[in-house]
């Protein structure tokens, strides 16, 4: 594909989210809950595994500590044994207590809807803190940027960075700020169902035609 303006950029942009919403009017966050505390949890014990892994174990959790006050009074190695098959589970198990335990000492057991109040809190990151913004808000602070979202953006040619910080950069100063939420879950869904890691799916991509890396 020939060099672009930031206007023609912008206009493809335009038409591949608008291809990939048509495509997955479906998509959304697929963690599983129902109040922002269980969306900062869950995804904070989405590092390094599936949302569907999640999900599975997070019914239990909730169960067992229901809000940020019984998670924070719990044990460490109740916790951890609860959240076990998600990984990593002592750093875990700490961070989500940690992250109760900041929440009601410093928000009066309300989960914060700014950036940095959130990045302030144990066990969250700027992709996590876009997740629970975006998801459990409805604000717009910034695009998440996971392994999908990374590899479908530099074929795409929307960025040439793999630091996911200067891949938000990019992907936020080329979509208009309504869609920085949606745009992370549209990438995220084609990248599972089309756009695959190892073999894309080139001949049944709906956006193959303006992707620069395309094998069609």
């Amino acid at each position: 594909m020939p060099r672009e303006s930031k206007k023609k950029k912008r206009e493809r942009a335009e038409t591949v989210y608008e291809l990939l919403e048509e495509e997955y009017p479906d998509a959304h966050c697929e963690l599983d809950f129902e109040n922002p505390f269980q969306l900062a949890v869950a995804t904070i014990l989405s590092a390094q595994t599936t949302d569907e892994r999640v999900n599975m174990v997070t019914p239990n959790l909730f169960d067992e500590y229901p809000d940020a006050d019984a998670l924070a009074a719990a044990r460490q190695e109740d916790v951890e044994e609860i959240v076990h098959s998600t990984g990593f589970f002592r750093n875990k198990a700490k961070n989500i207590i940690g992250f109760a335990e900041g929440v009601m000492d410093d928000h009066e057991g309300e989960v914060p809807r700014t950036l940095k109040e959130l990045k302030a809190l144990p066990g969250v990151g700027r992709k996590t803190a876009n997740v629970i913004l975006g998801n459990a808000f409805g604000i717009d602070e910034g695009v998440v940027v996971d392994t999908h979202v990374k590899r479908l953006s530099n074929r795409l040619g929307f960025t040439r960075h793999d630091r996911p910080v200067k891949v938000e950069q990019d992907l936020m100063e080329l979509f208009p700020r309504e869609r920085w939420t949606m745009l992370a879950h549209l990438l995220i869904w084609h990248g599972r169902a089309v756009c695959d890691a190892r073999k894309p799916l080139c001949g049944e991509c709906a956006v193959a035609h303006l992707c620069p890396s395309s094998k069609v």
